[in-house]
């Protein structure tokens, strides 16, 4: 690839997963306005359905998010009585969140969301699987790496 072509938009690959991403997030909108969530609280909902009670500390793990943040969308679920937020009693210092039996109940409600989602993308289920599985190498990738800083001209792995 030569250099102008490296500074194609179409070669930039953080270009085509924000836009990749910010189509998925339009296709999974108007399936989450159906539990009145939106996408962040919807994933916050997940971490809650699969794991069960845990600190704000463990969601923001999980949801590689920090507590100021993930803060705001806890409240808001709080608002919305799909979770109950209290202090630890063996530390303070610690906030824990519990689904309410409102939250609970609406895992029912979410099943059909990623069946859904995967059918409108067009893909079969074979090819979800295997961007997924690339999508997940990707971020392993990048979540080992410190610094990769290159030499001008030097793209010779490009």
């Amino acid at each position: 690839m030569n250099r102008d072509e490296l500074l194609r938009l179409d070669n930039q690959l953080c270009f085509l997963l924000y836009a990749a991403s910010r189509m998925i997030a339009g296709l999974y909108r108007p399936l989450l306005d159906k539990l009145g969530i939106t996408y962040p609280q919807y994933l916050v909902m997940l971490v809650l359905w699969e794991h069960g009670d845990l600190s704000v500390g463990e969601i923001g793990t999980r949801l590689h998010l920090d507590s100021g943040t993930l803060t705001p969308l806890l409240k808001r679920l709080e608002k919305q009585e799909l979770i109950q937020r209290s202090r630890s009693l063996e530390d303070e210092r610690r906030v824990m969140i519990r689904l309410t039996d409102t939250g609970a109940a609406m895992k029912a409600s979410a099943y059909s969301i990623p069946e859904t989602l995967i059918c409108n993308t067009g893909m079969s289920m074979a090819q979800y699987r295997t961007l997924k599985g690339e999508l997940g190498k990707l971020f392993d990738q990048l979540k080992q790496v410190k610094s990769c800083a290159k030499e001008p001209g030097n793209h010779e792995n490009l």
